[in-house]
């Protein structure tokens, strides 16, 4: 009989140690760091190899970020976190049959996920049986089979779920969707619907596209940068280059944020040392820290400081929009007291950035989770549209929308059709391709995934990627949902601890890393993803696979395919021998995707049409921009109570720990700590180190995490930071935006209680 995985994280057990916050990014400790983390991992040679082939053009794209190429690209086309994601994924150490026999699941489950990826790369396919506490190896060709009778004996083809993960190529997200839909569902929940899912439906609705609608090249032509509810310098570096010489050619840079983020201070690229330059380069002129869940308030008064300026392109606004006279008698009833209340703010800082804003001829708007994982997520990301139409800032060089996505390909992927909730347009056009029917009802997403798996409504969950326990909210609710399954499977490179809390059966298929070589029958083979900024371009692997065992994404879907549905609909086998098969399908089924194959091959690929950025064109219902109106939401708290939003730290990618140090923030050797204003920490007679439980609060609902460490540090008073996944259990499941059914990450209502002798296990 199997004994039960542990959910949640463990307790971390190294001690704290504490340094004063950072007030610049990269530089040399940025270079230390990428040297460390490669040789101790990859050794020296393989080191030298590897991050000379990240991002160019004859390369592999970086799996750490979405954040365009140059055209005109350096030997060192890669940033501090780019060169761990790259070191961890191509290591030496590697998780074999014989690793799996002397561990079983349930131990492995006390590991921290920091030690559980530092195992390695998974060797072969593995199987749990029911009821066994042991993975043990199984043929591919078993794998397969296993996976096909359960899909052929589930009640219905909606009881089956996949998920998809960003990294995931267009190829094989292509092939993936296409082999769902042909067996019958539309449930293809993926990592877009915990992040930018907000930004998509927000963009949608007022612009008709649901992408950014700016290019590399604008950073250089702009003279205002906001960048809102966003840490380049963890999340995303090499975005500091484009803002370092966005501010060498003029421009002014405003940080939204509730906390100072060093990559925002000052900012030392790495190669200036080799052309003899010490200097840094100070890029935000402004910052404003505003409180969790304050953005709306802090961008109402924007709007109402450029309306006092009479900074309004009136002809774009006539010939172009539609909305404009509501939104601004809707600003009538907000007044300057509500807004500094809810944003923390003061009128004069506000109106001193709104100052900046005015004088702008092309402004840009940045924003990553800050925005987006809040309950007015669509919301909040429609009135920044609002702020930026006032002067016609889309379609025009210098200016436009840019929400900054994490994972490499998740753009790519919801453009070849990862998407529970598809448009009947994208079916039709999809159908021409395919030629086969799709089924036109919309599937799960990720939070309805899990309510439909807590139902016993999933008999089979497969994962292209990902590690979807720890990324996903509510994480004994997840849990509890996944053990109902009657198999459960991982597509994955590395050790999670998804692996670990499991279906009733579970099977492990490892792939092939964004690195390696991926060789099928006619030979050598290479794979695109699209950016941030809507360009697509190849990516190749030059490293020698970690294990023969190893297959590619699109091999693993297109023999799973063969195994449940044979090859009536499609000649799946047969299009995996040469991913150009695949492309040309593509190219018959998607719009924007002319001459794939030819121009995918061109230096530095091409760029997807935009309508907003290349014509002024919005494909809304009446043809126009949309100006909106929204409520301020309610952001004020119960007495003792704060809200707490989750972030990562800067030795972490996503879910995958690569180490226990946040260089930028002081915070050394221990995950689970709590940031908090000094202030508040005095009035309760609390010091740095104090241990506390975390209550969060939802709807009558609680849930707790013990033993969490208080560090005094610069946020709004009443606000909490914590570091995910540690703080997912808290996130409540329902607990989600309006309109995309996003989880709340950046807005958890809770409370503290000190536990200095509490339990070491929750």
């Amino acid at each position: 009989m199997r004994e039960p995985s542990r959910a949640r994280t463990p307790p971390d057990r190294a001690g704290l140690k504490l340094r004063k916050p950072k007030t610049k990014a990269a530089g040399l400790p940025a270079v230390t760091s990428s040297a460390i983390h490669g040789m101790t991992k990859m050794g020296v040679r393989k080191t030298v190899k590897t991050l000379t082939m990240v991002n160019q053009q004859d390369g592999f794209d970086c799996p750490g970020c979405a954040w365009p190429d140059p055209e005109h690209r350096t030997s060192f086309e890669f940033c501090e976190n780019g060169a761990k994601a790259v070191a961890d994924e191509a290591m030496k150490a590697h998780v074999t049959p014989e690793f799996f026999e002397k561990h079983s699941v349930q131990s492995l489950s006390e590991m921290s996920d920091y030690q559980l990826n530092r195992m390695g790369r998974i060797e072969q396919p593995m199987h749990l049986s029911a009821g066994e506490s042991h993975y043990r190896p199984i043929s591919w060709e078993d794998a397969f089979s296993t996976i096909a009778q359960h899909l052929q004996a589930a009640p219905t083809p909606d009881h089956a779920v996949f998920y998809t993960s960003g990294r995931t190529s267009n190829e094989a997200a292509f092939l993936y969707q296409a082999f769902v839909r042909a067996y019958g569902t539309n449930n293809l929940p993926d990592c877009s619907n915990m992040c930018h899912e907000s930004s998509g439906k927000g963009l949608g609705q007022t612009i008709g596209i649901g992408k950014g609608t700016v290019t590399l090249d604008d950073f250089d032509h702009a003279d205002v940068i906001m960048v809102i509810g966003q840490n380049p310098g963890t999340n995303h570096p090499r975005m500091l280059t484009a803002l370092r010489d966005a501010k060498k050619h003029g421009a002014k840079i405003v940080h939204i944020n509730p906390l100072p983020e060093a990559g925002l201070q000052r900012f030392k690229h790495p190669q200036d040392y080799m052309k003899v330059n010490l200097k840094s380069t100070t890029l935000a002129d402004i910052h404003l820290p505003v409180r969790i869940g304050g953005d709306a308030a802090l961008i109402k008064g924007l709007i109402k400081t450029q309306l006092t300026h009479d900074a309004v392109d009136t002809s774009f606004i006539d010939s172009k929009t539609s909305g404009y006279q509501a939104m601004v008698s809707s600003l009538e009833g907000i007044d300057w007291d509500r807004i500094e209340r809810d944003s923390g703010l003061t009128r004069h800082q506000i109106e001193q950035t709104g100052a900046l804003l005015a004088n702008s001829k092309a402004t840009i708007a940045c924003w990553a989770m800050g925005l987006t994982q809040h309950r007015n997520g669509v919301a909040v990301i429609q009135e920044v549209v609002n702020l930026l139409l006032l002067n016609g800032h889309v379609g025009r060089k210098g200016a436009g929308f840019c929400p900054v996505r994490g994972h490499s390909n998740v753009q790519g992927d919801r453009t070849v059709g990862i998407w529970e909730a598809p448009s009947s347009a994208f079916l039709e056009r999809m159908e021409e391709g395919l030629g086969y029917t799709l089924p036109t009802h919309h599937g799960y997403d990720v939070v309805n995934a899990i309510q439909a798996m807590i139902d016993g409504k999933v008999s089979v969950f497969f994962c292209l990627g990902g590690n979807f326990l720890s990324a996903t909210p509510d994480t004994d609710a997840t849990a509890d949902g996944i053990r109902n399954v009657p198999l459960t499977v991982q597509v994955s490179t590395k050790l999670n601890r998804s692996h670990l809390v499991t279906g009733k059966e579970a099977i492990i298929l490892p792939c092939l890393g964004r690195t390696e070589h991926d060789d099928q029958a006619s030979g050598a083979q290479f794979v695109t993803v699209e950016n941030s900024m809507g360009i697509v371009h190849r990516s190749t692997g030059g490293l020698i696979p970690a294990s023969p065992m190893l297959r590619s994404e699109p091999w693993i879907v297109a023999q799973l395919a063969q195994a449940t549905l044979g090859d009536e609909t499609l000649p799946w086998l047969h299009l995996v021998e040469n991913y150009d098969r695949i492309r040309d399908l593509m190219e018959a089924s998607l719009n924007g995707f002319d001459n794939y194959n030819e121009r995918v091959r061109q230096p530095n690929g091409f760029a997807l049409p935009n309508p907003p950025r290349d014509a002024q064109e919005f494909r809304t219902p009446d043809q126009r921009a949309q100006f909106t109106t929204h409520d301020l939401p309610e952001v004020e708290l119960p007495p003792d109570h704060f809200v707490m939003m989750t972030l990562r730290s800067h030795d972490q990618y996503n879910t995958t720990i690569y180490g226990l140090h946040d260089r930028y923030r002081g915070i050394h050797g221990h995950r689970r700590v709590v940031l908090m204003n000094a202030e508040d920490m005095v009035e309760r007679g609390w010091k740095a180190r104090q241990v506390v439980n975390i209550t969060s609060h939802f709807n009558g609902e609680q849930r707790t995490s013990d033993r969490w460490l208080l560090i005094p540090y610069e946020i709004p008073r009443g606000n909490l930071a914590t570091y995910f996944p540690e703080a997912n259990s808290l996130v409540p499941l329902h607990s989600t935006a309006d309109v995309s059914n996003t989880p709340t990450s950046k807005w958890i209502v809770c409370t503290l209680s000190t536990s200095e002798a509490a339990d070491e296990e929750e």
